[in-house]
């Protein structure tokens, strides 16, 4: 009885990642992380994330359409600019076409980039923006903050080289 039931599992393992922010966006009541996972295993929608800001839903419904019928494709936008922040949501027409995506299509290089395609809970009006305060996405706003601040390090770093100099009376 068991090697039947077993045919029937999804043999995708689900992402460890567990979205507790999507909880509120969604109109259902708050939900744990059982529940969470319940929704996960039937669900049809994918979550696309890393992908290039001049990527357009045009090449990204050519691409998952290989894997099955495409009942919807909603890019990810900026909250404030209204243009593309690098993650899309993708809904199939069945679990099987999805699961076929998320096996094929993770980790595809699309653009120049790695995409990371994952599942998703379903999508709901509001999720297509970005969360970070800029309105993009909170990944890109810490790593512009770090590379920044790697900047400013090595401009004072240089800056200090620069104000000394040696002077006769040093030795050496």
């Amino acid at each position: 009885m068991d090697t039947v039931a077993k045919m029937y599992e999804d043999p995708l393992p689900l992402s460890k990642y567990y979205d507790k922010r999507s909880r509120t966006l969604h109109l259902t009541v708050d939900f744990s992380a059982e529940q969470y996972e319940k929704k996960l295993r039937e669900s049809t929608t994918l979550y696309v994330g890393n992908i290039a800001f001049y990527t357009r839903d045009f090449q990204l419904l050519a691409l998952f359409s290989r894997c099955g019928k495409v009942r919807s494709l909603i890019m990810g936008v900026n909250r404030q600019k209204k243009v593309p922040c690098g993650f899309c949501f993708v809904e199939y027409t069945t679990r099987e076409d999805a699961a076929r995506a998320v096996e094929v299509l993770n980790r595809t290089t699309l653009d120049g980039r790695l995409i990371r395609v994952d599942w998703d809970i379903g999508f709901t009006e509001g999720r297509q923006y970005g969360r970070g305060k800029s309105g993009g996405q909170v990944r890109d706003e810490i790593k512009q903050e770090l590379e920044s601040e790697g900047k400013r390090r090595r401009r004072d770093s240089d800056d200090e080289k620069k104000s000394y100099k040696r002077s006769k009376n040093d030795k050496w």
